[in-house]
C-alpha cells in the first residue's frame, strides 16, 4: 500500500511518452488526452527513485521487480470496453508477442502477451475488455511473472489487480 501511494505521489512529476516509436506507444498517445480514460505512466527514472526511497517499506522481492522495471504505461476506461479492446487488438502487431495466457469469462476478454529474449521477458502487455470497462497495462524491463503478480497485490494502481491472474498460470 506505501508503495503504491509513493508511485501516484510522483506520478505528476514523471509523466510523459516513451521515447520509442512503436505500436503499444502510438496507441497509448492516442489516448493520453482523452478525459474517459485513466492515464498512468511511469519513467524508468522514477523507478529508480521509487527503489531508492521504498529500501526500508517494502520487501527485497518487490524491491528488485521495482528496479528492473523500465517503464509502466496502464490505459483504463469505464465502459464501451469491449470496442477498445477490439481496436487494440486489430491496431496492436500481436504478431511480434508469444501469447501467454488468453481467458474468456462470459463477456470479459482478458490478453497477456510477452515479448522475451531467450529465458528474460522483456515486455508484459496486458489487455482486457469487456462491456464495463477496458485495460490495457504495458511493463517494460525484466520480468518476473510471480514477481509482478506480488507488485500488483502490493501496488494500488486501477488496472493491475488483472495481473494477480499471471502469476496463477
Amino acid at each position: 500500500m506505501k508503495y503504491g501511494i509513493l508511485i501516484i505521489a510522483f506520478l505528476a512529476m514523471s509523466f510523459q511518452g516513451f521515447s520509442q516509436g512503436d505500436a503499444i506507444t502510438k496507441y497509448f498517445n492516442k489516448y493520453t488526452e482523452d478525459t474517459s480514460f485513466t492515464v498512468v505512466y511511469i519513467s524508468p527514472k522514477m523507478f529508480e527513485m521509487v527503489a531508492r526511497l521504498a529500501e526500508d517499506e517494502v520487501d527485497a522481492e518487490v524491491q528488485q521487480v521495482i528496479k528492473d522495471l523500465k517503464g509502466l504505461r496502464v490505459l483504463v476506461r469505464e465502459g464501451d470496453g469491449t470496442k477498445y479492446y477490439n481496436e487494440a487488438v486489430k491496431t496492436l502487431n500481436l504478431k511480434a508477442y508469444e501469447e501467454l495466457m488468453t481467458v474468456r469469462d462470459g463477456n470479459q476478454n482478458i490478453r497477456f502477451v510477452i515479448k522475451d529474449n531467450g529465458d528474460i521477458i522483456e515486455e508484459l502487455l496486458l489487455l482486457v475488455g469487456s462491456p464495463d470497462e477496458f485495460v490495457m497495462i504495458s511493463f517494460v524491463g525484466k520480468i518476473d511473472l510471480d514477481k509482478i503478480a506480488k507488485l500488483a497485490k502490493t501496488a494500488d494502481i486501477e488496472g493491475l489487480e488483472h495481473l494477480e491472474k499471471v502469476g496463477k498460470q
